[in-house]
C-alpha cells in the first residue's frame, strides 16, 4: 500500500485555477496508476483524471476534459491535478488514489485501493 497525501485545495472564483498535489510514500511509485476523484455534498464519489504509471496515457471525465491536466513526476513521488476555467460545479473534496499495477487502460475504480484523506476545492460564482 502507499500513502497518500493531497494539498493544493482552497476557494477560488469562477474561471480561475487551482493546481493540487498528491504526494505518495514508499519507492514503488511508478509502478501505480494515479487518479483523481471528487466529491460533492450529498453526491457519489466520481471520477476525474487518470493517469498510468509512465504518465504516457492519461483519462478524463468529460466534466472536465479541456479544462484538467493530470500528470506525475516519479522521480518526486508526485502527481498533479491542474484545473483551469474552474467552475462551482467544480466545487468538491478531491480525492488522489493510487491502483497498484501496470495498467494500459484506466483500470476502474474498483482498483484503486489507496486513498488520501482529501482536499476541499470551492469555486464561487
Amino acid at each position: 500500500q502507499v500513502q497518500l497525501v493531497e494539498s493544493g485545495g482552497g476557494l477560488v472564483q469562477a474561471g480561475g485555477s487551482l493546481r493540487l498535489s498528491c504526494a505518495a510514500s514508499g519507492r514503488t511509485f511508478s509502478s501505480y496508476t494515479m487518479g483523481w476523484f471528487r466529491q460533492a455534498p450529498g453526491k457519489e464519489r466520481d471520477f476525474v483524471a487518470a493517469i498510468n504509471w509512465s504518465g504516457r496515457n492519461t483519462y478524463y471525465a468529460d466534466s472536465v476534459k479541456g479544462r484538467f491536466t493530470i500528470a506525475r513526476d516519479n522521480a518526486k513521488n508526485t502527481v498533479y491535478l491542474q484545473m483551469n476555467s474552474l467552475k462551482p460545479e467544480d466545487t468538491a473534496v478531491y480525492y488522489c488514489a493510487a491502483a497498484r499495477g501496470y495498467y494500459t487502460n484506466y483500470p476502474g475504480r474498483a482498483n484503486f485501493g489507496s486513498w488520501g484523506q482529501g482536499t476541499q476545492v470551492t469555486v464561487s460564482s
